[in-house]
């Protein structure tokens, strides 16, 4: 399992019973996780001292509850700054685990000793961007949300990358990948997050287990000749390690040749010493 366990300001305290205590800088925030299926007794003292909890309902959806907790505030990773807030369906604007990419993908930038364009698609509020950009590469960013497109940038001004080469697009991937193809423009690089579920511009229906591998076919038709890297990222159940080996193996290293790697990724839980999954990683990779 590839971990995220760089982060000062970020830790799982302790899970139990369908849930998680994190620490967000300086404030408790108790949500729920899918993954969290035991059951032990909750003695961290910030199970009674949260800042905020996400209530789950059995009808779908939720609900927060705040006890002193701001608006938003800020958390740093290295020389990064998120801002954080919560918002619908228990998210704060950023995954800590996806910490174990960025640590990977910027020391290829670094030591590729050439310039590199990145595109990052369903990019999100810019935690891949970021890393890339302080890393040294070009990157194009691309979410089909106008307001995850502005919070990115809020935390590209805030981590001093405001005038870091980043072209911020609002746009559908799947219509952006296909007019990069038409315009024969290529990128070094390509990161993906894409949703388990969704609906383009036209209502056209995105299931992750049905429409991964034809926009896989379709982004690798848009990496440079000399591409450095490819990854793509799954909170789906369904697409285990090895299932995104296989995709990466079949659209792309056909291609082009290189090296794959899948692994669940995680946080380290400080109570407990264990790793808590959080979804899973293919990665591909250009060999010299």
């Amino acid at each position: 399992m590839w971990k995220a366990d760089n982060w000062k300001d970020y830790e799982i305290l302790d899970t139990s019973s369908g849930e998680k205590l994190e620490r967000w800088g300086d404030y408790l925030l108790v949500r729920p996780d899918p993954q969290v299926i035991w059951q032990t007794e909750k003695k961290n003292p910030g199970w009674r001292k949260k800042n905020g909890h996400y209530h789950r309902s059995s009808k779908g959806g939720g609900e927060w509850e705040f006890f002193n907790l701001p608006k938003e505030w800020q958390i740093h990773y290295q020389d990064l700054t998120f801002h954080l807030k919560p918002f619908s369906f228990k998210h704060t604007g950023l995954f800590p685990e996806q910490a174990t990419n960025w640590d990977w993908f910027s020391h290829l930038i670094q030591n590729a000793h050439r310039p590199i364009k990145v595109l990052n698609l369903f990019a999100y509020t810019g935690g891949a961007t970021l890393a890339a950009a302080r890393a040294g590469a070009q990157v194009t960013h691309v979410d089909a949300s106008k307001g995850m497109v502005t919070w990115a940038k809020e935390n590209a001004i805030a981590s001093g990358l405001g005038d870091a080469p980043i072209r911020w697009l609002v746009d559908d991937c799947v219509k952006f990948v296909e007019r990069e193809i038409r315009r024969e423009n290529t990128y070094d690089a390509i990161i993906m997050d894409p949703p388990s579920y969704g609906r383009g511009p036209k209502g056209e229906i995105w299931k992750i287990e049905d429409s991964i591998f034809p926009f896989l076919e379709l982004t690798a038709q848009i990496l440079s000749k000399d591409a450095l890297f490819f990854l793509v990222n799954s909170y789906t159940t369904g697409l285990q390690p090895a299932v995104l080996s296989y995709l990466i193996h079949t659209s792309i290293v056909s291609r082009f040749g290189g090296s794959v790697e899948a692994e669940e990724i995680g946080l380290p839980v400080k109570d407990s010493g264990l790793i808590l999954p959080c979804g899973a990683s293919g990665r591909w990779q250009r060999k010299d």
